[in-house]
């Protein structure tokens, strides 16, 4: 078991309670924007499962995936259905849904390993799909509390695309908005597969 995994597995409930009344607003209402009602929704890294239910009763169909046991649990009972344990690394779908949501769970991806999975994510979505993902705004790769996270700016982001089958719709940073995280910036991303 990576360290990552073993601390969501080890602060699942903590986890949760710090994130399940986080505000997107702005960033359900960039990504929902165009996107067709009823549209199938991979909410990749689901955590809690609190974006899969704000989707769900907005009308969309959702499938939603984690590392963790304990998240996956969590959310299946939160959204009354399957939730997939899986990781980014051994999902294997194909041409399946119009968009993918992916908050703040790219970023445990190694910089190294990344290539890869976008390109797994591009076979998981539909031509012209929109994915959504946010990662901590900086350009370091860094352990912190056990957890692996990589960070980009506007810049390294684009570089990051350039070699991927995507292209970038926008970029925008947003401050935390959890207590005593006052200063800190989340890089939030829209892309489209070409």
């Amino acid at each position: 078991m990576n360290s990552t995994l073993k601390y969501y597995e080890d602060n699942a409930l903590a986890f949760i309670q710090n994130t399940l009344d986080k505000k997107m607003d702005i960033q359900y209402e960039y990504f929902l924007k165009d996107l067709r009602p009823k549209s199938h929704i991979l909410d990749a890294g689901c955590g809690s499962g609190r974006d899969s239910l704000y989707f769900k009763k907005q009308g969309y169909t959702i499938t939603a995936f984690d590392i963790s046991k304990k998240m996956c649990d969590f959310a299946s009972n939160l959204l009354d259905q399957e939730v997939l344990e899986l990781s980014f690394e051994s999902m294997d779908f194909k041409d399946r849904f119009d968009a993918i949501w992916a908050s703040a769970s790219l970023l445990h991806i190694s910089k190294k390993n990344m290539p890869s999975v976008l390109q797994k994510l591009a076979r998981a979505i539909k031509p012209e799909g929109l994915i959504y993902a946010s990662f901590k705004a900086g350009e370091e790769e860094f352990i912190k509390e056990e957890r692996h996270f990589n960070s980009y700016s506007k810049q390294s982001f684009s570089e990051l695309i350039k070699t991927s089958p995507f292209t970038i719709k926008e970029v925008y940073l947003l401050e935390d908005t959890r207590p005593n995280k006052e200063g800190e910036f989340w890089l939030n991303t829209l892309l489209v597969l070409k």
